[in-house]
């Protein structure tokens, strides 16, 4: 899969996570991390640099707070948001829904929306992955992200 879909982050909403997310792209920090975790007709995971689900940090070196916003809301498909092991858990790890998922609202902080390259998404939802674990059986890695 050649190109990478290019997200809208929505700063002025939820500002620390998009200083986390464009600090980490512009250094580098999602390079070659996997889509660890994939659940077709769900969502799409990265940002742990061990590749387990168990890793990652923010750009403070621990985690930071939710910021919930009311009109920022997982109503849609291609949804940015991050991924956390419970409130105010965020680090480095986030996901792409690939359908409305209502049941993330107020749980995981929205961020930003996949305007171009949903294709990629999609195929990247549907690769074949361990059952037991959700992760893919082929790596699937970030290349670099750009943040203009």
């Amino acid at each position: 899969m050649k190109r990478a879909p290019d997200p809208l982050l929505v700063h002025y909403r939820c500002p620390k996570t998009v200083e986390n997310f464009c600090v980490h792209s512009r250094n580098g920090y999602y390079n070659g991390h996997t889509f660890h975790r994939i659940i077709k007709g769900f969502m799409i995971q990265t940002g742990d640099p061990t590749g387990t689900g168990m890793g990652g940090e923010s750009i403070w070196g621990g985690e930071f707070e939710d910021e919930f916003h009311s009109t920022l809301r997982h109503d849609r498909p291609y949804t940015l948001s991050m991924a956390n092991a419970g409130s105010n858990t965020n680090g480095s790890q986030f996901f792409v829904t690939v359908v409305p998922t209502p049941w993330l609202d107020n749980k995981h902080t929205v961020f930003g929306r996949v305007t171009k390259g949903m294709e990629v998404v999609q195929r990247i939802s549907n690769v074949k992955v361990n059952p037991k674990t959700d992760k893919p059986y082929e790596d699937i890695s970030i290349i670099n992200i750009t943040v203009k």
